[in-house]
């Protein structure tokens, strides 16, 4: 199955509809992301539709409501977990400042930190 996502006129991903594979089977059999927009289109959905990758291969992040699509990375940012995390450019997600040490941490945005959960302790 296909999946396409709407974007919106400020970026972020809206709806996520999925369509059938063969519709976007062109008469060599390839998949063409166009197939599956014009579809969506005399669907009479409207809007900016572009195809997504449940298993991340094209795209990078299977998006959610909410997600940024980013024209010139031609990708989907899921929202930033915390105001101090950084993109990683490579993969278009967050990572923290100071890596996730071994066991159970949680992110503590005041302190900038990893802090033990009772599972590590």
């Amino acid at each position: 199955m296909a999946h396409f996502a709407k974007i919106n006129t400020d970026g972020t991903v809206g709806d996520i509809i999925v369509i059938a594979n063969d519709v976007l089977k062109d008469e060599n059999g390839d998949e063409q992301e166009t197939l599956g927009a014009e579809l969506i289109e005399s669907l009479g959905l409207g809007g900016r539709w572009v195809q997504c990758s449940y298993n991340g291969l094209i795209r990078g992040s299977y998006p959610g409501t909410g997600y940024l699509y980013d024209e010139i990375r031609d990708a989907f940012i899921p929202p930033t977990p915390y105001p101090s995390w950084v993109l990683d450019e490579a993969t278009c997600l967050w990572v923290a400042p100071i890596p996730m040490p071994d066991g159970d941490y949680v992110w503590d945005e005041d302190a900038g930190d990893w802090v033990a959960t009772d599972a590590t302790l």
